[in-house]
């Protein structure tokens, strides 16, 4: 339905590149909408959960209705998500699949916030791929201003990253090669200096 919708409405095209790897994984997206989470939905189209902060909920009705469909996993801001974090990988454990959007919060443009370290320390404790997704063209649609317009939407998901090593070091890497990749897909002017913190 979703995939269907924004076909229609917004011009919607997915690049699957190789395609996804079998279960579990983490999907890493970079985050200027909240149109993002249903693009992530519309390109996988099978159960995830999303990490997501709870003070989204409680401000928009149909925001409230999409986080309970993508069964979200909350984190509350300003805190260490342990519970979270167990959650998630609990959810992996058992074969899921877990959606995780590092910069936290919708920026402006990629690269205008800090990178948190989250879905790659995922990836590297239950030991399976991280896979980007950039997605184009849902600042325009849905901005920050909360004003929806026509446009068209463009969505790339990358090649399956695999963790190396264990420890910062490694997760720090791993989300750096994460940028990379969304960075070469979301043009060469995006991503001159990004900016990596930790979870």
């Amino acid at each position: 339905m979703i995939h269907f919708v924004s076909t229609t409405a917004w011009r919607l095209r997915i690049d699957y590149g190789i395609g996804f790897p079998d279960p579990p994984f983490v999907i890493a997206a970079n985050h200027t909408s909240f149109l993002d989470p249903p693009m992530v939905g519309a390109a996988y189209r099978r159960r995830m959960r999303f990490l997501s902060l709870i003070d989204l909920f409680g401000n928009y009705r149909i925001l409230d209705l999409a986080l309970k469909t993508f069964e979200v996993i909350e984190v509350r801001r300003g805190s260490i998500p342990l519970r979270a974090l167990r959650q998630a990988l609990d959810h992996l454990g058992q074969g899921g699949v877990v959606a995780v959007f590092p910069e936290g919060t919708r920026s402006r443009r990629f690269g205008d916030k800090p990178f948190a370290l989250g879905a790659a320390w995922l990836a590297l404790r239950a030991q399976v791929p991280l896979v980007p997704i950039a997605i184009g063209g849902t600042e325009r649609v849905l901005g920050a201003d909360n004003k929806l317009r026509r446009g068209r939407i463009r969505v790339f998901v990358g090649p399956a990253l695999y963790p190396e090593g264990s420890g910062r070091e490694a997760a720090q890497d791993l989300t750096e090669r994460w940028a990379a990749w969304i960075s070469s897909r979301l043009g060469p002017e995006i991503g001159a200096q990004l900016e990596i913190r930790d979870p």
